[in-house]
């Protein structure tokens, strides 16, 4: 399901559980407001369980923001939103879809690989850990 402006507090309280660095309310706001597209998926109580926010770059779909609520993790929402972001990209006459990662995520690595994602390059120091270091991340990419 698409999501919108109205959504921005349950996106912020997941962005703020699973990731080190989140983004703020501004980056969603400006991504909404940049024309980004945002989906997600609802758990059995209404709540969003999992979403992701794009980007097209001419003929490719550029992956943003991608996250599945800590209690919702390992039951199947991230194979789920990358199946419905693979036909996203598909009506929307996409080549590929690209995203970024950070060297050290681990579990989110093996769930794009496992959906077909390949490594073509990575971006030395791109993600924050500290004041003082970087982190490079991973960039991957599925063809459509």
């Amino acid at each position: 399901m698409k999501l919108g402006f109205a959504d921005i507090d349950q996106i912020l309280t997941i962005e703020e559980a699973v990731y080190s660095h989140p983004w703020s309310r501004g980056n969603f706001t400006d991504s909404f407001l940049s024309g980004y597209q945002a989906f997600g998926i609802r758990d059995h109580s209404g709540e969003i369980a999992a979403y992701f926010f794009v980007m097209p770059v001419v003929d490719e779909l550029h992956l943003l923001n991608f996250a599945v609520r800590k209690e919702n993790q390992g039951q199947g929402y991230a194979s789920a939103m990358l199946r419905y972001l693979h036909l996203y990209a598909k009506e929307q006459d996409m080549t590929s879809v690209l995203l970024e990662v950070r060297r050290s995520n681990y579990r989110a690595i093996e769930v794009y690989l496992a959906d077909g994602f390949e490594e073509i390059s990575r971006r030395k120091a791109y993600y924050p850990v500290d004041v003082n270091t970087r982190e490079d991340a991973i960039v991957m990419r599925r063809m459509c």
